[in-house]
């Protein structure tokens, strides 16, 4: 079996990580996705609690039996090298792949043990638009086990662009971008929501 593992912050989780992941499946890239949020260490600003964000990620996928939620992130500070080797041990008969945005691609040889994730692990690199990905690709063929670039058309859709219709209340936009779900959940806990001073 092919697993794909997708991380990320998911804050919020939006109908593009919806898509990427079964757009992989459904052209057979992958027989299993794997969504796995950042704990709250992550420095990222904005962050909310990763509680909010799993419960979430479970609302938008729970109707697909091929797409999963797992908290391994939330539990302890974890590398990506640590995070894939702790699924490979998971699933030792299976092939890990992990998928990557191309900016992320860009920025892997400042990763820790990038080396150990090229060798050990396939990626999916998803490029936003029709971004050229060929001097990244070349740079790093030569060490890695497996790279493809996946045939998704990546709209320009960013959690951040979510988070500021939330706090503009622009519910009907927000309708385009969010599981309907998601969206009730966000507005029932009064997630991304300005601060009044």
């Amino acid at each position: 079996m092919k697993i794909g593992i997708f991380g990320g912050s998911f804050n919020p989780p939006h109908e593009m990580h919806k898509k990427i992941a079964q757009e992989l499946l459904q052209s057979h890239v992958l027989d299993k996705v794997i969504l796995v949020p950042t704990g709250n260490s992550y420095p990222k600003k904005d962050l909310i609690d990763a509680i909010f964000r799993l419960e979430m990620l479970e609302k938008m996928v729970k109707n697909d039996n091929r797409i999963f939620v797992d908290d391994y992130e939330c539990q302890k500070k974890s590398y990506t090298y640590q995070t894939l080797f702790h699924f490979q041990q998971k699933y030792p008969k299976d092939t890990i792949y992990f998928i990557l945005g191309a900016d992320n691609l860009k920025e892997l040889s400042t990763w820790k043990k990038e080396e150990e994730i090229l060798k050990n692990y396939g990626l999916i690199v998803i490029r936003r638009g029709d971004e050229d990905m060929t001097k990244e690709i070349e740079k790093y063929q030569i060490k890695a086990k497996e790279i493809q670039i996946a045939k998704i058309k990546n709209e320009n859709l960013s959690s951040s662009k979510i988070r500021k219709l939330v706090e503009e209340q622009e519910i009907e936009q927000l309708n385009r971008f969010l599981d309907s779900e998601v969206l009730n959940y966000i507005l029932k806990h009064h997630l991304y929501e300005k601060e009044s001073s």
